[in-house]
């Protein structure tokens, strides 16, 4: 499922990019702004008198995929999020960390220093 989220997040990428040249392509209403110095004249001649509606038309299309997309991408993560908590799958893992079991060291265990006085023992008494 993610891969297809992916693949679609990248679709939804390059469409906002289309879409962006598009709206910039298109002939403002008073012939003037960033529609003429963004290649207004040159979709007029390659669209002939009929620029305005091949533009509009495109960036409608262009719009419903845009939105279409958003929805179902917004859809397929709330899906993805609830079933990897339902199925246990965090998408980081958790570590569990027990202490090592605290071994009684007996006397005979414990080092002594080399330099140091063997400790006095006390004589049996009989």
């Amino acid at each position: 499922m993610s891969i297809l989220l992916g693949i679609s997040t990248f679709v939804l990428i390059l469409t906002s990019i289309f879409l962006i040249l598009l709206v910039l392509a298109q002939k403002s209403k008073s012939d003037g702004g960033m529609g003429a110095a963004m290649g207004g004249g040159m979709a007029e001649a390659t669209f002939g008198a009929d620029t305005g509606n091949v533009l509009s038309k495109a960036t409608i299309n262009a719009a419903i995929v845009f939105f279409v997309l958003s929805f179902a991408l917004y859809l397929g993560r709330i899906y993805e999020r609830k079933h990897s908590n339902a199925a246990g799958d965090a998408h980081l893992p958790t570590i569990l960390v027990t202490p090592a079991p605290a071994t009684a060291k007996t006397p005979a265990a414990i080092a002594v220093p080399a330099n140091a006085a063997p400790a006095p023992t006390a004589a049996p008494k009989t």
